[in-house]
């Protein structure tokens, strides 16, 4: 399950990864969506890729996400942007689920690669449900260089270069033919509403159950992005091509 610090730090996220709704849309033009397009959108959340896309592009896109609260969410988005009838959220856990084989023009995993364990476990379970032709795209973090700060202790160990993330990508058949990175406007944008979330959300939840951990972790999450984060983690939407 999502632990509830995202619930409360993403409270306000129209999308919940360091990117923008311009990215997204240039997403949707390299995977050539269009009206008669279906997308799978694995760990949908709030529901803000899949509504914009299925807005922009006219396409239809079936999330699934495991967290109520964002579920719900989405399911509002979606009757809010008069795309309810482009875009369904199924509640549950996308490694659990039987994806219909073939069935898309495109899956994405947009900052969620651990719900099937790694990059290369996450290519590997989308792959069989795209058609030849079609793409997989995986939004997933680097490191910009290496070695890290001995001191930097919230660093995840799956992660790669740049360089390193594209060749695993590839090890999977995908040769990977767009990268669209974030920006730093983009990474301030993510990581500051997380802030705003926390501190009202603190406001007016003394003596919550979580209020000390949620605090905890909210105040060591600031540090380490304006110590390290800001400066050594990149993010990309890796998007690979299935060969006909």
């Amino acid at each position: 399950m999502i632990p509830r610090y995202f619930v409360v730090a993403e409270a306000e996220h129209a999308l919940q990864n360091p990117t923008s709704e311009e990215k997204v849309v240039l997403l949707g033009n390299r995977l050539g969506l269009g009206p008669g397009s279906r997308v799978l959108d694995i760990a949908s959340g709030r529901g803000g890729p899949a509504v914009l896309l299925a807005r922009e592009f006219g396409c239809v896109v079936h999330g699934i996400e495991i967290a109520p609260e964002f579920h719900a969410a989405a399911l509002e988005l979606a009757t809010g942007a008069g795309v309810a009838d482009r875009v369904t959220f199924e509640l549950g856990d996308a490694a659990q689920a039987t994806l219909e084989s073939e069935s898309y023009d495109a899956a994405l995993c947009l900052g969620a690669s651990f719900v099937f364990g790694s990059l290369a476990d996450t290519v590997d379970a989308l792959a069989p449900a795209v058609r030849n032709g079609g793409y997989v795209a995986v939004g997933e973090p680097f490191w910009r260089r290496l070695p890290l700060p001995e001191d930097y202790v919230d660093r995840g160990d799956l992660w790669t270069t740049l360089e390193g993330t594209v060749v695993a990508f590839e090890t999977c058949g995908f040769p990977v033919v767009s990268v669209i990175a974030s920006s730093e406007d983009d990474w301030d944008r993510y990581e500051t509403l997380h802030w705003r979330a926390v501190e009202h959300w603190l406001a007016v939840n003394k003596g919550d159950p979580d209020e000390a951990e949620i605090r905890t972790r909210h105040e060591r999450e600031k540090r380490t992005y304006l110590r390290y984060g800001r400066e050594l983690l990149g993010w990309a939407i890796f998007v690979g091509w299935k060969r006909p």
